[in-house]
């Protein structure tokens, strides 16, 4: 019955072929395109063909690629050829049946074209829900977490608001004029005439923005099929080869007018993203103006990053490693890295140098959407308005010189972390670790380990399980001189987390002697590594001064003209960095999903084993870490700098009247009094005392008093710090304590001042000699005989050692004379009988008297040195005149009545009983004045000092780390920052599963 009707078909075509009106042209049938001919005429001779699948490799330049093109289904048609037969009979019964086979064909034909006409149309209707990705997420949340009635009262009137509003037609007009792309005439003008036609008809359900990307979309996808219809034009058989050479470049034209429309439609994409961030701000602004009170949740990224800053701060040392995702960006030196990170980050951020190295340490990069385009260091508070050139020069220098401190002296890498976050409007969420460049050299300034240190720290990044490898290989070089190529096959063999990314194609486009060894680096076959996906980028010219813009302005034009692409060498979604940051977002959101909740399971478990271990070994203690232990002992240290305002005047000037006397004594006894105790005459006495008195004030007591109150200051503060409280003190703070004492006294200094107004003081004290009461005179005397007494006994202790033990001794502890110690003592005898036969002899011997004793011991056999005689002298005249001295204080206990009356009395003249009170009266005097100067001043510039020293530790986490040591403290430690990380954890989980 089919081949029946067919060959009717085919004598109507004939007789209408046929019916000429004696004008020979060529029929309608063959005007049409072979494939049409193909399926209208499945017997015309012409028609023996099979039309080879065309694999076309454009695609489109958005993440919009994944969305699946309509193919159109061709029938399945047979080839032959049916010859005609000239029956008149079978014509004319054809005739008669034309209206049976119309009304029969009409009802079949037309349901089953209405019933396909109706799936094409249900299939060409596009799935909306692919399209959620084009408005940012929170446009989905507003309901959740606003209130629109509040918010509709709150805002001005319709009239106001259309002016804040972007020109929605204005802008649905620019995308319409799209559809002129293609002039009159030109391949692609049937796609656009049916596409034109289809939308007057469904004006109602493509308007808007979001209407004119659908129709874009599918003017592309009739656009790629006029270019299979002519590229099966092109693979025709030898009856086509006439039109080879315009078959091509209809085909080349074809290709180079798909990518100029892709190209737009990824402009328009970029103007309904410039759209949203608009209406983003005003949404921002109108909440900062209190229409209604909501205070914005932390961003998802955000939370992930506060995450990842505490894992890098952390020490794992109980088998719980950091596996959770980050996109490692690694690479050779100068291949790249950095540049493909900033266009990602849409902004020239990191400092940059010509060929030398200039990432130092890792940099880890937050990335986050935002309706202000600006970085902020995770430490600081500081923003840079990455649209203005001087905050991104201040940037780049703030992040180099973060570089060269965190640099140890004597290297040249360094494995410390520089947390920075970059938040914009489109950008991709997600967290980016840039890596120093691998080298294959140590050149000259550089350490010895360098290439060590980047390959063991690259390593340490690359190892976790669920980092995503952005392998950057530049594509100008020979790829035989790649080197991280292989570091990053060992680290992920099977190429389940690494995209592989080819930067400066433009320059191996250039230099490639064959560009098909391009595409073998694309397609994975070149490079011993796999990968999830590969791609080819263009970071620039260059020049370091290239704005973003005009880099995305020339990769894309650089694209546009390439041959790579035209030659269908390169995918179109395997290009540009707009496609890469939607892969790797992608790649990195996947992971995140799939391994966050291990990790937060297995930080659960370490949290119970340093629970169980601290009850354990502390179960009295509280958990404090290293922080809350510091402000503790903070506090002890400043309530014992205050207990030094607490101490009395009476201590202080005990403290310092002793002290000073035992430091000037010595003077006292041996420049001063000694010396003027050997004159004749009382007024010979005075003036001797005056005149070394006054000199003695001068230059030396009161720099000596200075220094006696500054050492008893810190005697009586080290005091106030190591004293221990009972069961209350802990040792733990003993190391910070003495630490604090140590800097703060080295802080300190005494007000210069003070030495100049003690010397006056100290002046008028000594000219003084009227002594006014009994009283003071029985002190004077008791402080004369206290300090002879303790001379006398210094004295008789050196003449001891100097002759041995006495008989008592050398009987009781069997302990006998040396040699010398004979002769000294031989001598003393001799001296001793000096001093008897003159009581009144003076303070040094003449010579003849040396002569005397010398020949006296001679002539018993003694030889002795004239040196050894007057020591010994020295000391036996000294301890002499001090038991005189003593002697004659008893004495002049009863000269006060003399001395108030001013009688002469030769046997009884008390002046040194006055020097003493002189001396007395003057330690009084200034350990009064020292004391004020301490509780008034002194004590409360320590406290001073105290309080910044306290602070300066408190900001240097290294030196609490040195003073506050031990098991305690880093168990605590790890405790602590195990529950913070576990509970950012849940936290971030939590908010991860609200976002799906």
């Amino acid at each position: 019955m089919w081949r029946t009707r067919a060959a009717a078909a085919c004598v109507i075509c004939r007789s209408l072929a046929n019916s000429s009106y004696g004008i020979k042209r060529k029929s309608p049938l063959q005007n049409l395109h072979l494939v049409s001919r193909s399926i209208h005429h499945p017997y015309y001779p012409s028609s023996k063909f099979q039309r080879p699948p065309l694999r076309i490799s454009i695609q489109l330049f958005s993440s919009l690629n994944r969305l699946p093109l309509r193919k159109t289904k061709l029938l399945d048609v047979k080839y032959g050829y049916q010859s005609h037969r000239n029956f008149w009979l079978a014509r004319l019964a054809s005739r008669l049946l034309k209206l049976r086979y119309l009304v029969l064909g009409s009802a079949v034909g037309g349901g089953y074209t209405a019933k396909k006409t109706y799936d094409q149309w249900k299939d060409m209707m596009p799935d909306l829900d692919e399209y959620k990705w084009i408005v940012p997420d929170f446009i989905w949340e507003l309901d959740e977490h606003i209130d629109f009635e509040k918010l509709i009262k709150a805002l001005p009137d319709a009239d106001d608001l259309a002016k804040l509003l972007p020109d929605f037609d204005k802008i649905g007009e620019s995308f319409t004029s799209l559809k002129g792309f293609f002039s009159p005439g030109s391949p692609g003008e049937t796609a656009f005439r049916a596409t034109d036609q289809g939308y007057d008809n469904d004006k109602q359900y493509k308007k808007g923005l979001l209407g004119e990307l659908i129709l874009l979309q599918q003017q592309i996808q009739q656009h790629e099929e006029e270019a299979r219809r002519a590229a099966g034009q092109y693979n025709m058989g030898s009856s086509q080869q006439k039109r080879k050479v315009s078959d091509k470049e209809k085909i080349d034209q074809l290709q180079e007018e798909l990518l100029r429309t892709q190209l737009k439609y990824q402009r328009m994409l970029e103007r309904l993203e410039k759209e949203n961030k608009e209406l983003r701000k005003l949404v921002l602004q109108r909440d900062d103006k209190g229409i209604h009170q909501r205070k914005l949740k932390k961003s998802l990224i955000d939370m992930y990053s506060e995450v990842l800053d505490i894992l890098s701060d952390y020490d794992a040392s109980y088998n719980t490693q950091d596996h959770l995702p980050r996109v490692v960006v690694v690479g050779d030196q100068s291949a790249g890295k950095t540049s493909v990170l900033e266009m990602i980050a849409q902004a020239r951020i990191f400092p940059r140098g010509s060929g030398e190295m200039m990432t130092r340490s890792p940099v880890k990069v937050t990335l986050s959407e935002g309706p202000h385009h600006v970085a902020l260091f995770k430490d600081s508070s500081r923003e840079f308005d990455l649209t203005k050139e001087e905050d991104l020069a201040a940037l780049r220098n703030e992040i180099e010189i973060r570089m060269r401190n965190s640099v140890k002296e004597g290297c040249t890498v360094s494995t410390e972390t520089i947390s920075l976050s970059v938040k914009g409007p489109g950008l991709q969420r997600m967290v980016l670790v840039d890596l120093p460049g691998v080298i294959s050299t140590v050149t000259s300034g550089m350490a010895p380990d360098t290439k060590e240190t980047i390959f063991s720290i690259s390593k340490a990044y690359m190892q976790n399980p669920n980092a995503i490898i952005l392998c950057i290989q530049d594509g100008s070089v020979d790829a035989e001189r790649s080197i991280v190529t292989d570091l990053v096959s060992q680290m992920d063999p099977h190429g389940k987390r690494t995209i592989f990314v080819l930067t400066k194609v433009d320059l191996a486009e250039k230099n490639v002697a064959s560009p098909s060894r391009i595409q073998q680096i694309i397609e994975g076959k070149l490079f011993p590594m796999k990968a999830l996906g590969y791609f080819a980028v263009v970071t620039g010219k260059g020049n370091s001064s290239e704005s973003i813009e005009s880099i995305k302005e020339y990769e894309e034009e650089f694209f546009q003209n390439s041959k790579l692409l035209k030659t269908c060498m390169l995918k179109a979604h395997q290009v540009t960095t707009k496609n890469l940051s939607l892969a790797v977002s992608d790649c990195f959101w996947k992971m995140v999903r799939e391994s966050v909740e291990q990790q937060a399971d297995a930080f659960k478990a370490t949290r119970f084993n340093l629970e169980t271990e601290w009850k354990n070994n502390y179960p009295r203690l509280r958990e404090l870490d290293r922080n809350e232990l510091f402000e503790k002992a903070k506090n002890e240290i400043l309530d014992e700098v205050i207990s030094l305002t607490q101490v009395t005047p009476k201590h202080w000037e005990e403290i310092l009247q002793k002290t000073l006397w035992e430091r000037v004594s010595t003077h006292v006894i041996e420049n001063i009094y000694l010396p003027a105790a050997q004159t004749m005459n009382s007024g010979t006495f005075n003036t001797t005392v005056d005149i070394k008195l006054k000199q003695w004030t001068d230059k030396q007591l009161p720099n000596k008093a200075v220094e006696v109150a500054w050492e008893t200051l810190q005697e009586e503060f080290s005091r106030f710090m190591t004293e221990q409280k009972g069961k209350e003190h802990d040792d733990i703070f003993d190391k910070l304590k003495q630490a604090v004492k140590e800097e703060s006294i080295k802080r300190h200094k005494w007000n210069e001042r003070a030495e100049d107004s003690l010397r006056v003081i100290q002046h008028n004290a000594l000219e003084d000699r009227s002594i006014s009461d009994k009283q003071q005179w029985d002190a004077a005397i008791h402080f004369m005989e206290e300090t002879l007494q303790s001379r006398l006994k210094d004295t008789e202790s050196v003449i001891e050692d100097m002759v041995g033990p006495d008989w008592k001794k050398r009987w009781l502890y069997w302990i006998g004379r040396t040699k010398e110690q004979n002769v000294r003592n031989e001598t003393k005898n001799e001296l001793e009988k000096l001093i008897k036969c003159n009581e009144e002899h003076a303070a040094y011997l003449a010579n003849d008297e040396v002569t005397t004793v010398r020949k006296n011991l001679e002539a018993r056999g003694i030889t002795v040195d004239p040196c050894l005689i007057k020591d010994t002298w020295h000391q036996i005249y000294r301890r002499y005149f001090l038991k005189t001295a003593l002697n004659h204080c008893n004495l002049c206990r009863r000269g006060f009545y003399y001395y108030q009356r001013h009688f002469v009395d030769s046997e009884l003249e008390c002046n040194d009983i006055v020097l003493f009170w002189r001396i007395q009266r003057m330690l009084a005097i200034t350990a009064n004045t020292l004391r004020q100067q301490l509780t008034n001043t002194e004590v409360r510039r320590l406290e001073k000092n105290v309080k910044e020293v306290l602070e300066d530790f408190a900001e240097d986490n290294e030196k609490k780390v040195k003073l506050l040591t031990g098991k305690r403290v880093q168990l605590a430690e790890d405790l602590k920052k195990v529950r913070e990380i576990q509970e950012k954890l849940e936290a971030f989980i939590e908010a991860l599963h609200q976002e799906k």
